[in-house]
């Protein structure tokens, strides 16, 4: 069964600062026809960053869209002819102050298939070694570290609630227990 549809136009409806709204009229798989939006994401990616002591760096901040505070991973937007990993490092430095020896790439989710594009690269950093923070003018985070068991509980009392803290603490989970593989880089 053919589940493909077609672009037949497409119309750039919004070009922001980093995303853009297109609305396309499609042909479905059936002959029909219909319209779909949907936002166009640079891509991201989030860190698992671990402490010498075992411990899982988080951020707490402000959330606009959503109106309140949230507890997550690290994570950031790539920027133009930025490759994932070098986003990873960019940002887990401006955000945390932290430097990774050690870098694991564990893999891509699609979080928002519905109305994005957007793709989130997950990375594991460890052997870390503190330094100073850089975050970007208009940025306000603060820096947790908590011990991997408590981040995981967290998951579920729904103190983090974010899926893409959720993801890549589910992946960090299976790498840790042996269940996935990750790509050194």
């Amino acid at each position: 069964m053919d589940l493909v549809e077609k672009r037949l136009s497409s119309e750039l409806v919004y070009q922001g600062g980093f995303i853009n709204v297109r609305k396309d009229r499609v042909a479905l798989p059936d002959g029909n026809e219909s319209s779909r939006e949907y936002i166009l994401h640079p891509g991201a990616v989030a860190v698992l960053a671990i402490t010498p002591e075992g411990e899982l760096v988080l951020e707490r901040q402000y959330r606009y869209p959503a109106g309140r505070e949230f507890i997550e991973i690290p994570a950031g937007k790539i920027d133009p002819d930025e490759a994932p990993e070098q986003t990873a490092r960019r940002e887990l430095l401006e955000e945390t102050g932290y430097r990774a020896g050690r870098w694991t790439y564990l893999g891509t989710a699609h979080p928002c298939i519905g109305y994005s594009n957007e793709k989130i690269s997950y990375y594991l950093a460890q052997e870390l070694m503190l330094s100073e923070r850089q975050l970007d003018a208009g940025e306000f985070l603060e820096v947790l570290t908590v011990p991997l068991d408590a981040a995981m509980n967290m998951t579920l009392t729904g103190e983090i609630c974010d899926s893409k803290s959720i993801v890549g603490l589910h992946w960090l989970a299976a790498y840790l227990g042996g269940r996935m593989r990750g790509v050194e880089i």
